[in-house]
């Protein structure tokens, strides 16, 4: 290292100290809250499943994807994309109200459909689960081998920040 660069790097690092002293570290705050600094937290899948439906660090929820198959059971609902959009909406919906949210909270989704020719089909059972001014940014692609061979997967992250009043949400 240079002469030169070793007097900036000191010289950036005693800013950071002034900075830190002079504000009382609140510029700081941000990124030390307590929640963030815990780590995440894993929620077990409520069927043994060997992944977490669940994980939070700090005021994100970041949801594991969801498929169109009943709780409890490894077969998907019959009755093409509509249906298994449905059973997927239905089963993030019921994860949401696990952690004490609603759809309201999502604000980022990502859908993968394994025939992109049905994106209208899954797009007309999507937005009923949310109110029109509400919708999550969202991204979705093409894909194929999705599990038990299922049309379609769903995952989302929803804001779970302790200062959101958590009572009287209702999920669909």
């Amino acid at each position: 290292m240079t002469a030169e660069r070793s007097v900036f790097y000191r010289l950036r690092s005693a800013g950071i100290a002034v900075a830190f002293l002079v504000f009382g570290g609140a510029a700081f705050l941000p990124f030390f809250t307590p929640s963030a600094l815990a780590g995440p937290t894993y929620f077990a899948h409520p069927d043994g499943l060997p992944f977490s439906e669940a994980v939070r660090v700090g005021d994100i929820l970041y949801l594991s994807g969801q498929i169109g198959a009943k709780p409890g059971a490894l077969t998907l609902v019959p009755g093409g994309i509509s249906a298994q959009a449905r059973q997927a909406m239905e089963n993030m919906g019921a994860t949401l109200k696990r952690h004490g949210l609603s759809y309201d909270d999502l604000f980022k989704c990502t859908v993968m459909l394994a025939d992109m020719g049905q994106w209208a089909a899954f797009n007309s059972v999507y937005v009923t689960y949310f109110k029109p001014d509400r919708l999550p940014a969202r991204s979705a692609f093409g894909t194929s081998g999705l599990a038990l061979g299922g049309a379609l997967e769903i995952e989302c992250w929803a804001y779970a920040g302790d200062d959101v009043a958590r009572e009287g949400k209702d999920v669909k």
